[in-house]
């Protein structure tokens, strides 16, 4: 009788927590509030910034994504950093990347975690101050970061 009452009282609670857990997810309003607080409240040009993302993703727990800045990386005008935002993740904040004149080239290679279909967007900082976007959209048909059981 044991443990047929702990089974119940186990299963009880099991569904219990599945009923009240819910899915985290930032929104695209929590996105924007994230490219704003990386910019400082700096206006952010469209261009310069393009993403590799593909269009559609079987499995979101390990997709493919390439950044590529148009800089001539010299001393006087290179890439400081590339930050990734999502729309839908748990985090706004996927990753950064801080570069320098060095770097040879603009262009970081990753794989990342999408928890829905949603827009990635990349904001380049510069060595002079400006920023710089791009952003592309993939469809993912197996979420990753909410799945249940």
């Amino acid at each position: 009788m044991k443990r047929r009452a702990f089974l119940i009282g186990g299963g009880a609670v099991g569904a219990l927590f599945g009923l009240t857990a819910t899915a985290v997810r930032a929104t695209p309003a929590e996105a924007k509030e994230a490219i704003l607080k990386l910019t400082a409240g700096a206006t952010v040009r469209p261009g310069r910034v393009t993403l590799e993302l593909p269009p559609l993703v079987e499995n979101g727990n390990s997709v493919p994504l390439t950044v590529s800045v148009d800089s001539h990386m010299t001393t006087a005008d290179h890439v400081k950093a590339i930050h990734v935002i999502v729309e839908k993740n748990p985090q706004p904040y996927v990753a950064s990347f801080h570069l320098g004149p060095r770097a040879g080239r603009a262009r970081v290679s990753t794989r990342i975690r999408l928890a829905d279909s949603q827009s990635v967007v990349a904001i380049c900082e510069m060595s002079d101050g400006s920023f710089w976007s791009g952003s592309a959209e993939s469809v993912v048909t197996l979420a990753a970061c909410v799945e249940s059981s």
